[in-house]
């Protein structure tokens, strides 16, 4: 199911869902130029939905949100987008956040802090933005053509889309999955693709004040977000534990599916039992 929200300024964003209405939650949070279809997986997992309510946002500028002018350099405006997820869960939520999903996390926690969360997950994630910030550590996958990705004319930037996609994993997606996600990548607009790059934000300090369990995965063979990334929120958040999945990219997701999904589960359980509500 697919609904509209309110977030940062009046920024309308949709919102899947799945799972029963007043389950515990877990909001999955995209990365960069994806949208919440990139969990359709999960979404349409039964081992989830059956005992938590999924709460999958696009986010502001991406899938179907709409992408105002602003907003895309300011946490405040990523933190108030979070929350206005976070409403429409019934109680703390853990949330997950891939690649860019994990700077939006950790802007969420630099305003608003984590009483709202139950815990977090960063998979492939960044938790800062800027030259020589080890929590944005980006790869050559990202880097190389990153000028022809960011242009406007469909026609340079789709082969550089393409090339990004097939090699941001070191298992190799199915045909339809890559071509969904370039279509998603060439639907977001060129603006919102170089807005969000334009940052440059330090996490040490949000981070290091994060009070509820914490799972880092990244794969070792991530080209895009490299896993020195994956280690500094490890290292920086109290108590964080941490998979380094051999031979995996940057979506573990899709390309270990069955060891995502068992590590996922387990710490579901764990984070909403510390809760005191256990899933259904």
């Amino acid at each position: 199911m697919t609904t509209t929200i309110t977030g940062h300024g009046g920024t309308r964003l949709a919102l899947r869902t799945a799972g029963p209405v007043g389950a515990p939650a877990l909001v999955l949070l995209h990365g960069w130029a994806q949208s919440s279809a990139v969990w359709r997986r999960l979404l349409a997992d039964p081992g989830l939905t059956e005992r938590y309510r999924l709460l999958a946002p696009d986010l502001r500028g991406h899938g179907e949100s709409e992408a105002p002018d602003g907003g895309y350099d300011d946490p405040a405006a990523w933190a108030a987008d979070l929350a206005a997820v976070l409403e429409h869960a019934s109680g703390p939520a853990v949330v997950l956040g891939w690649s860019y999903g994990g700077l939006v996390i950790a802007d969420y926690l630099r305003v608003r802090g984590d009483a709202a969360l139950a815990g977090i997950v960063l998979v492939g994630a960044v938790t800062e933005i800027g030259p020589d910030r080890p929590g944005g550590a980006t790869g050559p996958v990202l880097t190389t053509g990153l000028r022809e990705m960011l242009s406007p004319d469909d026609e340079v930037a789709r082969p550089a889309l393409r090339e990004f996609i097939a090699g941001g994993t070191a298992v190799p997606l199915p045909q339809d999955e890559q071509d969904r996600q370039l279509g998603t990548a060439l639907a977001t607009p060129a603006a919102v693709r170089k807005a969000v790059f334009k940052r440059d934000i330090g996490s040490a300090e949000a981070l290091s004040k994060v009070t509820v369990p914490t799972l880092v995965l990244h794969g070792d063979s991530d080209e895009v977000v490299l896993p020195v990334a994956g280690r500094y929120a490890a290292d920086t958040v109290p108590g964080a534990a941490a998979s380094w999945y051999p031979g995996c990219g940057h979506a573990p997701f899709l390309e270990r599916p069955a060891d995502f999904d068992v590590e996922l589960a387990h710490f579901l359980t764990r984070c909403h039992v510390e809760h005191g509500k256990m899933g259904l």
